[in-house]
């Protein structure tokens, strides 16, 4: 039931929100910029969302906000929930998932910058002892090769998640309440995947790890370390970790697990603790587009750390998705149709999907939160959103 590359899961109904900063441009008589993405091809593009949907896949819902040169453009399409209808808030609240490794890198590099680390510290050097048994050795892994997936580290999720294959189990599962070293626990009973730097693996095991060396030096919590150093001078005021509350503040749309046609659940309300820093944070289309803007901006890093931030390695297993893909520190890059790329990092939890870019010049961001089944015509479909607002650039 559960694909965890990106915590994917199958799921029903969608909040799709698009925020391009300055994209589809071209240029006029007086050299400032105008848009050519326009509000029908917004939801045209939104339209091609909810026309995925299946009885048992798909996005019955959408919603999208978009800013182009100065503009702010949004629209819906499809019902905010399958039994009341109603339409969806173009304000409402999602779970971002794996978005959140974009903002860990984010402390990790600053704290890099401020000579509180390196990047080649071992995993042991801070964590003496967490990563061993079953042909793990944390002394052979180096904080680089957590941020880049190359650390060959066995993904908790795919177990931990793979074991849901019906909505007892879900239930059962959904309120639970996990700590990181729990998580990492689970992990450290399989053996690694490849040796470390020898391949990409995603595995949100990676992360989980991260947020316990952020602790280690700083003697705060991932979340506080996110919150004052990107929350706040951001202006984020609808981006929150919720640790152990379960509840999806209103307004949002309703999401669903499908186990089978007859059968589903709506996900919103859940504790999302298993995720932590791979994947907890909750937010709204403003703040979202916001740090991509900033991201893209290089407005929180330094030129020395967004460099490393952008270094990046083939993402091997999304290939298949992607060819060309590859990922660097916390952020991935895919290529256009048009020639190109852009900056990315998708993000998925039970019920709630994230698709995002930036352009390579930083001034085209495109943020999309759906819910939809993995691999999925739905996916495709926000793929082909965020190539449009690119390419319409070209």
């Amino acid at each position: 039931m559960f694909r965890t590359r990106w915590f994917k899961a199958t799921t029903v109904t969608a909040i799709v929100t698009a925020t391009v900063l300055t994209g589809g441009t071209a240029w006029s008589a007086d050299g400032r910029t105008r848009s050519r993405y326009s509000q029908a091809q917004l939801q045209s593009d939104l339209d091609a969302v909810t026309a995925t949907a299946t009885t048992d896949t798909g996005a019955p819902a959408v919603l999208a906000e978009v800013n182009i040169a100065g503009r702010r453009l949004r629209g819906t399409s499809g019902v905010r929930d399958l039994d009341t209808g109603g339409p969806v808030d173009v304000d409402g609240y999602f779970r971002m998932g794996s978005n959140t490794k974009a903002f860990v890198s984010v402390v990790v590099l600053q704290l890099v910058s401020e000579g509180r680390l390196s990047l080649d510290d071992t995993v042991e050097h801070w964590l003496p002892g967490v990563v061993s048994g079953n042909g793990n050795d944390g002394s052979a892994i180096t904080g680089r090769q957590l941020l880049q997936h190359t650390s060959g580290l066995f993904d908790y999720t795919d177990q931990l998640l793979g074991s849901i294959g019906s909505l007892d189990d879900y239930q059962e599962f959904r309120f639970h309440s996990w700590t990181p070293e729990q998580l990492i626990a689970i992990a450290m009973t399989h053996a690694p995947t490849n040796a470390p730097g020898a391949a990409f693996q995603y595995s949100n095991t990676n992360y989980v790890l991260i947020g316990q060396i952020i602790k280690k030096v700083t003697g705060r919590d991932w979340d506080r370390e996110v919150r004052d150093r990107i929350i706040r001078p951001l202006g984020l005021r609808h981006t929150f970790a919720p640790g152990n509350d379960t509840v999806l503040p209103e307004p949002h749309a309703s999401a669903y697990l499908f186990f089978d046609r007859e059968t589903r659940v709506e996900t919103a309300d859940q504790n999302i603790s298993w995720a932590g820093a791979a994947g907890a944070l909750v937010t709204d289309a403003s703040d979202l587009s916001r740090f991509w803007s900033a991201i893209g901006r290089g407005a929180l890093l330094r030129k020395a750390q967004e460099k490393q931030m952008r270094t990046t390695v083939l993402a091997d297993e999304f290939q298949e998705d992607f060819p060309g893909s590859r990922y660097g520190l916390g952020l991935g890059f895919n290529p256009l149709t048009c020639g190109g790329g852009y900056w990315t990092h998708d993000g998925d939890v039970a019920g709630f999907s994230t698709k995002n870019a930036v352009s390579e010049d930083g001034k085209t961001t495109v943020v999309i939160s759906i819910s939809a089944s993995a691999d999925t015509p739905v996916q495709q479909a926000a793929w082909t959103l965020i190539d449009h607002v690119l390419c319409s650039r070209r």
